[in-house]
């Protein structure tokens, strides 16, 4: 998928998996976005291949074939950041509390960092490395 050099990349978005995947990458792109395993979901698509409703099971999977963009290669920098995006995909609100656990850790730092930059001794220390230069 060739994105315009403007549009940032949607992290959030199903796409096929077609490095991972068996067929068309379908299976592993739905892995991929849920965080299931890729043999569970391919598993699944079998057993259902095998009830009455495969008809629709087919239509879907080729619908999903020809819908779908192909997980660009540059879409994620690091394995952390992949990570990272898919505990936001499936487990958004323990990434929300991971986020706001890491701005109030940073708040805290800034708070120290702050209180000893506005301290008398920091002031007074500042003074005699001016006095030294001098």
């Amino acid at each position: 998928m060739n994105r315009p050099h403007n549009e940032p990349p949607r992290y959030n978005k199903l796409y096929l998996d077609k490095t991972k995947g068996k067929i068309c990458g379908v299976c592993a792109g739905i892995a991929d976005y849920s965080g299931i395993d890729t043999t569970i979901i391919r598993v699944v698509a079998i057993l259902g291949l095998l009830s009455p409703a495969s008809g629709i099971i087919i239509i879907t999977y080729i619908l999903l074939c020809w819908l779908l963009d192909t997980k660009p290669s540059d879409l994620f920098e690091s394995k952390e950041e992949d990570d990272f995006w898919k505990g936001v995909r499936t487990q958004p609100k323990n990434t929300i509390r991971d986020v706001r656990h890491k701005f109030r850790e940073i708040e805290r730092r800034l708070r120290a960092a702050e209180a000893h930059v506005t301290s008398k001794e920091y002031n007074l220390h500042k003074e005699f490395e001016d006095l030294k230069r001098n």
